[in-house]
C-alpha cells in the first residue's frame, strides 16, 4: 500500500485516493499549508518524505536476522 508522501500531490484522481486513505493526516497537512509559508511547507513535506524512505526498509522487512560485527 502506498503511503502518504507516495501519491502524486499534482493529479487530482492521486490527490483524491490519498486523502479518501488518509483522511486526518490530510486535514492535518491542510492546516500546516495554512499556518506556515509556502517554503516552510515544502521542506517540512521533504523531511517528512525523506524521513519515510529511509524508515522504510525497516518497516518491510520479514525475517528477523541477527547482525555480526
Amino acid at each position: 500500500m502506498k503511503s502518504f508522501f507516495d501519491f502524486n500531490r499534482n493529479s487530482p484522481e492521486e490527490r483524491r485516493e490519498r486523502n479518501q486513505l488518509y483522511p486526518e493526516l490530510a486535514r492535518f497537512h491542510i492546516a500546516l499549508r495554512e499556518e506556515m509559508s509556502e517554503e516552510e511547507y515544502q521542506a517540512f513535506y521533504a523531511s517528512e518524505q525523506e524521513a519515510l524512505k529511509r524508515a522504510r526498509p525497516m518497516l518491510y522487512q520479514t525475517s528477523s536476522r541477527w547482525i555480526s560485527v
